[in-house]
């Protein structure tokens, strides 16, 4: 049993603990601001419920009943009617430019068909790289289906007559969550690996005390720079195919799209991650601190990138915070190449950010470098 002398003297090193953390500046800090700056960003971004999606409607029939229709579309919170088609070539330009998430398509006899009391049919045709977005969508297009059903049976009569919905998806026919999520964690996965690599790589060294003998080197900070984020972007280089290969094999996930293309994201995307965990590397002295300091960034990261929420759910400041969240691009690079099939050209938009984010964050990591090590 604990005799009550190691009880008070465990009491007394409890106490001792929490005065030491209290009394330290970085300890108040981070124990008290990041918690409630997550609590903020995610309470906010971290939602499934959608507002004002992006619809295009195509309607092919100009009688009263289709009208009706179009009005409760236009007249739904969840749903912004951002453009009408006039034809069938329309349809893919808005979906594959992501310029639309559904396009409801209200066939030539539509009105006729409902008014002589039979039953007809809408499209609806889903951007199915996001499958959980429009799992939802559809939710909510069946239920003002549902309610425009009821409405139109008690005014009109017209025996069992009701308006049913075809669903069509592209780029993932079955909705499958798998098909969504699966690539998605090929971005996730090597952010964590390459980033735990960099961030540790200069902390480990300051603990054992041996960074100050690399300083004495005739290597400059620039070359110290590029030596510590090689072994993170070949380690994360590795990691990413052993996660494609298990994709394609494992879970029957179809690459479409070029490989060099993905594999180009995937080098500029570890350039970004290496430069972010060299700068946590340069500031953290201790790898409890650098750990800390790289999960600091990869949940905040995770949540802003449109991994499991769509980003145009989230308020336009936090919108604004994702543009520096190269996770953010690498995920359209990876679902478009699986998905879509995109190749070099459709992904050039998604390129350049992420390096120019690798790009500045290996120079802020060297300005840390030489002002706080050397």
């Amino acid at each position: 049993m604990i005799s009550p002398v190691s009880i008070r003297h465990i009491f007394t090193l409890a106490i001792k603990e929490f005065l030491a953390l209290l009394r330290d500046k970085r300890s108040r800090f981070s124990i008290i601001i990041p918690p409630i700056m997550q609590l903020l960003v995610f309470g906010f971004a971290a939602t499934y419920d959608l507002n004002d999606v992006p619809v295009a409607i195509y309607n092919e029939d100009r009688g009263g009943a289709a009208r009706e229709l179009v009005s409760r579309i236009e007249g739904s919170p969840t749903f912004q009617v951002t453009t009408y088609i006039e034809r069938d070539s329309e349809v893919a330009e808005k979906i594959n430019n992501r310029d639309v998430l559904l396009v409801l398509h209200i066939g030539q006899h539509f009105s006729a068909d409902l008014m002589r009391g039979t039953s007809t049919s809408v499209q609806a045709i889903l951007d199915g790289r996001n499958s959980n977005t429009a799992m939802i969508a559809m939710n909510y297009l069946t239920s003002i289906l549902l309610d425009y059903n009821r409405n139109w049976l008690q005014s009109q009569g017209k025996g069992n007559s009701q308006v049913t919905l075809q669903k069509v998806a592209w780029y993932n026919p079955n909705l499958q969550s798998q098909w969504f999520i699966v690539p998605g964690i090929v971005g996730l996965l090597t952010l964590v690996v390459s980033l735990l690599v960099t961030a540790l790589s200069v902390a480990r060294e300051r603990e054992a005390g041996t960074f100050d003998q690399l300083l004495v080197t005739p290597l400059r900070p620039v070359e110290i720079l590029i030596g510590k984020a090689i072994p993170g972007i070949i380690i994360g280089l590795l990691e990413a195919t052993l996660i494609i290969v298990l994709t394609v094999n494992l879970f029957d996930i179809p690459l479409r799209g070029s490989i060099g293309a993905l594999y180009l994201g995937i080098v500029l995307f570890l350039l970004s991650a290496a430069g972010v965990g060299l700068m946590i590397s340069a500031i953290c002295v201790t790898q409890q601190q650098a750990v800390l300091g790289s999960f600091l960034f990869l949940v905040p990261a995770v949540i802003l990138s449109g991994f499991s929420t769509p980003i145009a759910n989230m308020p336009q400041a936090i919108q604004w915070l994702t543009y520096i969240n190269p996770l953010r691009y690498f995920l359209v690079v990876v679902r478009g190449v699986f998905l879509q099939g995109d190749s070099y050209g459709l992904l050039f938009d998604q390129y350049w950010p992420m390096l120019i984010i690798g790009l500045v964050s290996l120079s802020l990591a060297g300005w840390l470098f030489r002002n706080r090590l050397v």
